[in-house]
């Protein structure tokens, strides 16, 4: 590995090292360390909406109809939300956040608001201005990124052979 490979990763490692104690206290111990990622999607876009179908899940969590069913049907188990059909067609389901699941979404929101007032009050304008072009940029790179990725061809498909 060349030497800037190694610098970037032993970086990487002193950050996480860094805000373990952020993310390991009792302060998290809520349903974000007991969510998937697609799971607190899911939280963070029924927050946002009133009210969401399968099909907007799916789309949203970029994943097929079946995947999107099982992880409602996991955050339905936990009381986090609930589906029902309309009442006009009968195939649409609808989701709606259960309060439970509105209060983690807001305990979560509360805390990263808490810690970014913090750094904040601790920048100067300057400061403050510079960090948001970096984010800025840091998103750019990213969203290229994933631009090229998705137009990339796609992997081939193998075929396997049953006798």
């Amino acid at each position: 590995m060349d030497a800037k490979k190694l610098l970037m990763e032993d970086t990487l490692f002193q950050f996480i090292d860094r805000i373990k104690p952020l993310i390991a206290g009792d302060l998290w111990a809520n349903i974000l360390m007991n969510a998937t990622k697609n799971e607190l999607l899911v939280l963070l876009l029924l927050y946002r909406q009133e009210d969401v179908t399968m099909t907007q899940v799916a789309q949203y969590l970029n994943v097929p109809l079946n995947t999107a069913t099982g992880i409602i049907s996991r955050m339905e188990k936990q009381a986090l939300l609930s589906r029902e059909r309309n009442d006009d067609d009968k195939r649409v389901v609808t989701i709606r956040l259960h309060e439970s699941g509105r209060n983690q979404i807001r305990q979560i929101l509360t805390t990263f608001r808490q810690y970014g007032q913090k750094v904040l009050a601790e920048l100067t304008s300057d400061e403050t201005a510079l960090l948001f072009t970096i984010i800025e940029k840091v998103f750019s790179v990213l969203q290229k990124e994933q631009s090229r990725a998705m137009n990339s061809p796609a992997q081939t498909i193998r075929k396997i052979i049953i006798e």
